[in-house]
């Protein structure tokens, strides 16, 4: 088990220490449920009240809070910031081993680099490739003329269908599926033909994309995540979709065909943005909200209604059928009076 001083810790990351900095720390907690070793942060100003009973051995704070701290601190100007990167040193993860499981079915055509990892079950098809250090887990389909770029980690039962590209140190988690078909359909004598779906999935360096999140490649440009996009559980990317740089969205939002998401957005969850639409740089999406028409001023948008009980819900949805009627009857009022 790892253990570090705070000391320690406060020197590995340029942190300051108020008290005793040779407590020792050997894992990471809440302020509520802390323990003997172990380290918890306060960031939110709403939990600042646990702090005086917490049993923690040392809280990360910033140094407005720590004059009220009982434990040892170590003083941040980002405090979660802080607690994530001393959370990483407790985080044991196992590194597979280099080479090829034998039930793994991969095309000769396909080039896999010697200090891959191919475990069990997978499939990787013709003309794809898997660069230096990349870890393919169990049941992973990679198709045809895929690439897999370093460091990258498809977790388990991830698929790449065809002419998906992953820059380095992309992780996916189970039951993602990239570039399968977008929805593309022409109606000709009331029937729908499928549009060719002929480009692919761009996605570039950093990027993490969650559990059964899909995007679909392009039409006929591809769709394209930028440098260090994260992606929640349960999202849908529709094809031709571009989304900037260090954006992060929230599980089972999503994104209609043809929308372009600027640099640093948020997008809530269960936030949908219609297709062809453009939204700027730094634009926060609250969750459930609805992105109707092109956003082109950062800052925090919203629709929807707020929680209320059903009765007055129902009164209020009865009350929207009028508001037309009402409008016209002030802007009729107003007109008289002028």
């Amino acid at each position: 088990m790892n253990s570090f001083t705070v000391a320690e810790l406060a020197e590995r990351f340029a942190l300051r220490v108020q008290g005793d900095a040779d407590v020792r720390i050997d894992g990471v907690a809440t302020l509520a449920n802390g323990g003997t070793h172990k380290l918890a942060f306060l960031a939110n100003p709403r939990y600042r009240s646990m702090l005086a009973t917490t049993p923690a051995a040392a809280v990360v704070l910033r140094e407005a809070d720590a004059a009220s701290s009982p434990v040892t601190a170590l003083i941040a100007d980002d405090p979660y910031a802080a607690f994530v990167k001393i959370a990483s040193l407790f985080e044991t993860r196992s590194t597979p081993a280099p080479g090829i499981h034998p039930s793994a079915c991969i095309d000769p055509t396909a080039a896999v680099d010697p200090s891959a990892s191919i475990g069990p079950f997978v499939s990787i098809g013709a003309r794809s490739t898997i660069a230096a250090g990349a870890v393919i887990g169990p049941g992973c389909v990679i198709g045809e003329d895929c690439h897999v770029g370093e460091g990258c980690e498809l977790v388990a039962r991830v698929t790449l269908v065809v002419r998906v590209r992953l820059g380095q140190r992309v992780l996916v988690h189970p039951g993602a599926v990239l570039g399968a078909d977008g929805f593309g359909l022409a109606m000709e004598h009331g029937r729908w033909m499928k549009v060719p779906q002929l480009g692919g999935v761009d996605v570039g360096d950093d990027c993490e994309i969650g559990a059964n999140t899909t995007i679909d490649r392009g039409a006929i440009d591809d769709t394209v995540l930028e440098e260090d996009v994260r992606l929640d559980n349960q999202i849908q990317v529709g094809h031709n979709v571009r989304i900037g740089a260090h954006t992060a969205m929230a599980g089972c939002s999503a994104v209609a065909g043809s929308a372009t998401i600027g640099r640093y957005c948020l997008v809530g969850g269960g936030a949908g943005i219609l297709g062809h639409l453009e939204v700027c740089d730094r634009v926060m999406i609250t969750a459930m909200s609805l992105v109707t028409h092109s956003i082109r001023e950062p800052g925090e948008y919203s629709s929807g209604t707020p929680l209320m009980d059903n009765r007055s819900w129902r009164r209020n949805a009865a009350r929207y059928k009028q508001l037309d009627s009402i409008a016209r009857q002030v802007q009729a009022r107003n007109k008289e009076k002028g």
